[in-house]
């Protein structure tokens, strides 16, 4: 109880920073915190090194391509997992919908962009504020679980609407969305999430512990070889719809789960 106990008040310390940050600058572009990671969340991290640090750099090189294009109607956030780039926000026309997508493709090493921009008036102070109270109810309600890690999810919201980015087994995805549904003030439930198996996970796990022993030194004794910032991965298998509970995969392997 003392370890939730701890993370709870980080998290509502956390939340509140924002908020506070929110009072004081509007800033109509903005990035998804990779490059805010703390040292911790970096070494419980499902991404290698190597996409933590292309994360940081999508977001960063995304916003100043789209502040070279941004007009009064543009209020996009940048949100990049595991090379996949989200955006959310508004324009002001499909035409300013487009153009964004198009200039955050280009950056180096981005392999795919879910476009969840909306032509329209941007949001109000209390619609973000909401919505950052909302992240950090879903971000406490993940913590409080004990069947699923908390940090396989980043979790973004706008206007109510929950996004799951991640790298998780279907089994941790279903559960995740079980739980943002379940917070009070939350609409949809929007998943972008890279599904792998059970063993693959495993895998996966046994490799970074290897690779961040002293030397790398794998299970064959040779030195593993460093994480690289710019490996091609492979595209995301896109989440199968849960039966009568959501819609049919919009693409880019997102899947949308309104609440019930």
């Amino acid at each position: 109880m003392k370890t939730t106990s701890t993370q709870r008040i980080a998290m509502a310390l956390t939340a509140g920073a924002v908020l506070v940050a929110g009072l004081t600058a509007c800033v109509p572009l903005v990035v998804g915190g990779a490059a805010a990671a703390g040292v911790g969340m970096v070494a419980t991290d499902r991404r290698s090194s190597g996409a933590q640090v292309d994360d940081q750099a999508i977001e960063l090189r995304g916003a100043a391509r789209v502040r070279e294009i941004a007009n009064d109607n543009m209020y996009v956030s940048i949100t990049s997992f595991n090379r996949q780039v989200l955006l959310t926000g508004t324009v002001g026309s499909e035409a300013d919908k487009r153009r964004v997508e198009d200039v955050v493709r280009r950056v180096d090493n981005v392999r795919s962009v879910v476009n969840e921009l909306v032509v329209g008036p941007p949001s109000t102070f209390q619609e973000r504020s909401n919505d950052t109270f909302i992240t950090g109810k879903v971000k406490a309600s993940l913590l409080d679980a004990k069947d699923i890690f908390a940090n396989s999810f980043k979790v973004v919201t706008e206007r109510g609407t929950v996004y799951l980015l991640g790298i998780a087994t279907r089994r941790e995805t279903d559960r995740a969305t079980d739980i943002a549904r379940g917070v009070s003030g939350v609409t949809k439930v929007v998943r972008v999430v890279e599904i792998v198996s059970e063993a693959e996970l495993q895998q996966q796990q046994q490799q970074q512990q290897q690779q961040s022993q002293p030397g790398g030194t794998g299970a064959s004794g040779s030195s593993a070889p460093a994480s690289r910032s710019n490996v091609p991965l492979p595209p995301m298998e896109p989440l199968a719809p849960v039966p009568s509970s959501s819609t049919p995969p919009a693409g880019g392997g997102v899947t949308t789960s309104p609440v019930r």
